[in-house]
């Protein structure tokens, strides 16, 4: 009986000594790391193996590697979080943003530029949230995951989100309990009357599951006071998206005073309390007039987002990393551009398994270089800021697998 206990611990030992010498999947070699999460900001190499980070150190032998990956002179960063895009994309027509033509499938348009993970920002309501599922989520290789609408329908645009009698909390945060591997919250946008009723009920619905709500404010003349939606309404930890926008005929009250050029004391009050102020570029919602004056006193955005749509894309947004570069040049740091678009959003959609390349992490991994030039960024009024960097992404590396190579910079070369 002992012979045998000898004889299995010697097996043992032989087991781990062979799994300790196993060639990783994939080294990331002489690249500059930047993981907000784990407070790294320096060349450093990263080992992946079966879809995980297994080592961070600043030489690993890469002798065995199944591939290598060259990215001296690169940025290494955690994939990229777009937490308010719109990728519920279909065909049916006069449906917008809900399985309609103006949503765009999330493969085409993520990978090339960093993103491993996109939230669906409301196309999606609790009564079409099932053909979401089926149609994008599971087909799309990105992450996809879902802030639902409050109105049954999503977002569809014109009457559909304003009926109120399609805004039931109870049935919302039901579907988000049925799928909590997918859902990560709530949204309500493009309301246009003078009435609470749908924050309450957003807000309720956030509640009952315990989630998080997305706000697309305001639309009514005159605008109802965005103190008591911070103050009054939301709770820590729900998010404010297209937090520097500039809407026309005054329907939605702005955080920068345009008289004084100053944020808005509740704003920082709002900000202590705990609200999230989100970018949510797109189409008509980012305003360099509100941007500039917010960044020069320091109030930054906590996350950097697209609302990523057919409209935005082919707009003054373009893609994440054009948003990226714009707060780059208007005076965030470099690690804070990163923190915004990676671990914060990562803790914001309550998702802290990504964000970051911890050992035993998720290996989703965004290489990004940094461009010297001159480059122009322009906002919806056609006011354009000269850039001298601009981000753009050399590799997407998605749960440990490489799944975009801008220039080759693999060895050896993925084929697709």
């Amino acid at each position: 009986m002992q012979k045998r206990y000898i004889v299995i611990a010697l097996l043992c030992l032989f087991c781990t000594a062979v799994t300790a010498q196993m060639p990783y999947s994939l080294v990331i070699k002489g690249g500059h790391l930047i993981d907000p999460k784990n407070n790294i900001n320096e060349v450093m190499d990263v080992a992946i193996t079966d879809g995980r980070v297994v080592q961070i150190a600043k030489n690993i032998d890469a002798t065995g590697a199944k591939q290598v990956v060259a990215a001296k002179g690169l940025y290494v960063t955690p994939g990229l979080i777009d937490i308010h895009g719109h990728v519920f994309s279909g065909t049916e027509p006069n449906s917008y943003l809900s399985n309609g033509l103006s949503a765009i499938m999330p493969d085409g348009f993520t990978f090339r530029v960093g993103v491993t993970t996109i939230v669906d920002a409301g196309g999606a309501g609790w009564k079409s949230f099932p053909a979401f599922k089926k149609n994008i989520i599971f087909n799309s290789k990105t992450r996809v995951l879902s802030f639902i609408n409050i109105v049954g329908e999503g977002m569809r645009g014109g009457v559909w989100e304003q009926d109120t009698t399609d805004m039931d909390p109870r049935m919302a945060a039901a579907v988000a309990l049925s799928n909590p591997n997918d859902i990560v919250g709530f949204k309500l946008a493009h309301f246009q009357g003078q009435n609470w009723t749908p924050v309450q009920r957003v807000v309720e619905a956030g509640k009952l599951a315990n989630m998080p709500v997305i706000i697309d404010f305001g639309g009514s003349t005159p605008p109802l006071p965005l103190e008591d939606l911070f103050l009054k309404y939301l709770r820590p930890g729900d998010i404010f998206t297209h937090t520097y926008t500039l809407l026309e005929n005054n329907v939605r009250e702005t955080i920068v005073d345009e008289e004084s050029g100053q944020v808005r004391p509740f704003v920082w009050e709002a900000r202590k309390k705990g609200i999230v102020f989100d970018v949510g570029y797109g189409g008509a919602s980012f305003n360099y007039s509100q941007a500039i004056p917010a960044m020069k006193s320091g109030f930054h955005p906590t996350t950097i987002s697209t609302d990523l749509h057919t409209g935005s894309m082919n707009g003054s947004m373009k893609d994440m990393l054009s948003v990226m570069s714009k707060f780059l040049g208007m005076g965030m740091d470099l690690p804070a551009v990163i923190r915004a678009s990676t671990w914060i959003p990562a803790q914001v959609i309550h998702r802290e398994n990504l964000g970051h390349l911890s050992v035993g992490a998720i290996a989703d991994v965004a290489i990004l270089n940094l461009r010297d030039g001159k480059f122009g960024f322009y906002d919806k009024t056609g006011y354009k800021v000269d850039g001298k960097k601009k981000f753009e992404c050399e590799m997407t590396i998605k749960g440990g697998k490489i799944v975009y190579d801008l220039n080759g910079i693999a060895n050896p070369i993925v084929l697709r």
